[in-house]
């Protein structure tokens, strides 16, 4: 047997490392291709009527409303952890006085908008993939084209339209909690005087600091359901294949927020 045709166990450990690398990038590119095309059809179908005005409110319900309590919570928390760390750092050089901005400049341009794209990519992300593979398997999906309903319009549009426009309302309830919660540790627990707190809040808080924040999150709430839907009707093999499918909905979607941050962080620093 000549060495092209050898079966791939038998060539060498690290021809084996170096084909199996790149046969990953290949199949991450073949991804990325697939879930670009995938966002094409829904900008071509989101246009088109007949407008599923209805199922967008549901999807804003489900995605938004239901997502509130997570977000306070830990909106709540970040700040308040957020403020003991910097105050406690800011300390030992003397600008604990500082606290109040930092934690808030953090909180908008950052903490919020990435952390909110995380949660809402673990729980909405995840239902969108599980409900529409559902779906998938037990043909309803099938259904639907049969009856002459476009299921990427039906389906896909008002869960992508819906969760693009929650996100930045849930990241700007997480900077409101999360700069909440700052406050009330500095001033009650560290006791930071509370004029100097909104003093020096003001002095370093600006609108495009909450404006960056704001455009970060427009474009992972597209992302983050975006990926939800696709992965959602590319289940197969039944109950497995749900599963599979959305567990590949919440990595895909986490990572992808967490790589266009940077992207987005170093545009908009440019532009802002």
């Amino acid at each position: 047997m000549s060495a092209n045709n050898a079966h791939p166990a038998d060539h060498p450990w690290p021809y084996r490392i170096v084909a199996e690398l790149g046969q990953s990038i290949i199949d991450v590119l073949r991804g990325l291709g697939k879930i670009t095309l995938f966002a094409g059809r829904f900008f071509y179908w989101v246009g088109r009527p007949p407008y599923r005005i209805r199922l967008v409110f549901d999807q804003l319900f489900f995605i938004g409303n239901k997502s509130v309590f997570i977000i306070v919570l830990s909106g709540s928390f970040t700040g308040m952890v957020m403020a003991y760390q910097t105050y406690f750092g800011f300390k030992l050089i003397n600008v604990d006085t500082l606290v109040g901005p930092v934690v808030a400049i953090s909180l908008a341009k950052e903490l919020a908008p990435v952390l909110t794209g995380l949660i809402v990519a673990g729980r909405a992300g995840s239902a969108m993939a599980a409900q529409i593979g559902t779906m998938k398997v037990t043909e309803q999906v099938d259904a639907l084209e049969v009856m002459g309903i476009n299921s990427l319009q039906y389906l896909a549009a008002p869960r992508i339209l819906a969760g693009t426009l929650a996100l930045p309302l849930l990241s700007i309830i997480f900077l409101f909690v999360g700069s909440v919660g700052a406050y009330i540790i500095g001033t009650k627990a560290l006791m930071i005087d509370e004029a100097i707190f909104y003093s020096k809040l003001g002095e370093f808080m600006y609108l495009e600091d909450m404006l960056q924040g704001v455009i970060k999150a427009f474009f992972f709430g597209f992302v983050v359901s975006t990926i939800g839907t696709y992965f959602g009707f590319e289940v197969t093999e039944g109950a497995e294949g749900v599963g599979r499918g959305t567990n590949q909905a919440v990595v895909w979607g986490m990572i992808f927020v967490l790589v266009l941050d940077y992207f987005l962080t170093s545009f908009l620093i440019r532009i802002l």
